[in-house]
């Protein structure tokens, strides 16, 4: 995995995700799912395209099921965007890479932005 794109916990979720002074995109995945893996290289290039603006993260659903259930998470992938502490924009399925930066950009300040 990239370095760029950190693995969050129920523990840490609070601090990662809705305390982050940027905004954040989670992934939510597990390891038996066959599009959350698929969409692994997708991930890893939207946190190296929205490094220092955004931060991409991962949580495993089924070793984090607290924070799993309070998002409602039922399929997978689940992508939820949050900024400010709030969910934003929440994607379900494997999507294309350009779908993705489309909705980050309406909410991430870049330095060519």
């Amino acid at each position: 995995m990239s370095k760029l794109v950190n693995d969050i916990t129920d523990s840490n979720f609070e601090s990662e995700v809705l305390n982050s002074d940027k905004p954040v995109l989670v992934d939510f995945w597990a390891v038996w799912c066959a599009p959350c893996i698929a969409l692994t290289p997708t991930i890893e290039a939207l946190a190296e395209k929205y490094d220092g603006a955004a931060r991409v993260v991962k949580i495993n659903v089924d070793e984090n099921p607290a924070v799993t259930n309070r998002y409602g998470i039922r399929g997978m992938p689940t992508l939820i965007l949050f900024k400010n502490g709030r969910e934003e924009e929440r994607v379900l399925g494997a999507v294309s890479r350009d779908a993705l930066a489309r909705m980050m950009d309406k909410h991430v300040k870049t330095a060519a932005a």
